[in-house]
């Protein structure tokens, strides 16, 4: 259909017609693969604040005169409980404790206690490794440290 002004004459369309969806063909890939980036990044950077979260408080339950190892990891140890609350199994993460047995170290004695697991474990694959996602063999680390009470 032709449309006239002035005596001109104009097309309906402008040529045009196959553009937007050429155009979303190309953009669409990219921006979904920028988005499952941003939520696999952002869930390591969750776990990540989650793991220091908990060392702080295990080094926090068993620099105590009282303190026992399975105060910081037993079953309803306090990394157990916090990591629990976040929604990681124990199966997936490993807690260690420096020195290995809390109970009976002299006031002072700096206490580590390090909490660790894989991307594998406890990640999402939501991006390939080739397409810039995390790597299964990442390892997540965080500790905290403190010393002894009297």
């Amino acid at each position: 259909m032709k449309l006239t002004l002035n005596g001109r004459k104009f097309k309906s369309g402008n040529g045009r017609k196959g553009a937007a969806v050429l155009e979303m063909a190309l953009v669409l890939p990219l921006m979904v693969m920028l988005s499952l980036g941003v939520v696999s990044y952002g869930y390591l950077i969750y776990l990540k604040n989650t793991f220091q979260g908990a060392a702080q408080a295990g080094a926090r339950a068993a620099i105590p005169s009282t303190a026992t190892n399975s105060s910081v990891t037993g079953s309803s140890g306090i990394v157990t409980t916090m990591m629990t609350a976040a929604g990681i199994s124990s199966s997936n993460y490993t807690v260690t404790l420096n020195p290995s047995n809390v109970s009976g170290v002299s006031a002072g004695t700096a206490i580590t206690v390090t909490i660790s697991a894989t991307w594998g474990n406890v990640g999402i694959q939501a991006l390939p490794t080739c397409f810039g996602g995390i790597s299964n063999s990442t390892t997540i680390t965080c500790s905290a440290t403190m010393q002894k009470e009297q």
